[in-house]
């Protein structure tokens, strides 16, 4: 199947803003994370679709998953 990976803020140095991957069906959000090399101090939210999901949500071919670090502000 094929997927969009976007990824946003800090994530993308070192690293891409986009790119489609190819990846075996049942793959995870937690398994492309882990893939691209965020660390679970770096993830802030993780939306497939435009919508907040967990990392254990299985992707489907088209979809659209995006990848957000953590946000700081005060």
């Amino acid at each position: 199947m094929m997927i969009t990976v976007k990824l946003f803020a800090s994530l993308r140095i070192g690293r891409f803003k986009q790119e489609q991957r190819e990846c075996p069906d049942g793959t995870t959000c937690g398994q492309i994370v882990a893939d691209i090399g965020v660390r679970g101090e770096e993830l802030g939210m993780v939306l497939v679709n435009g919508h907040h999901t967990s990392l254990e949500k299985a992707l489907h071919d088209g979809d659209s998953l995006a990848i957000f670090p953590l946000l700081g502000g005060g």
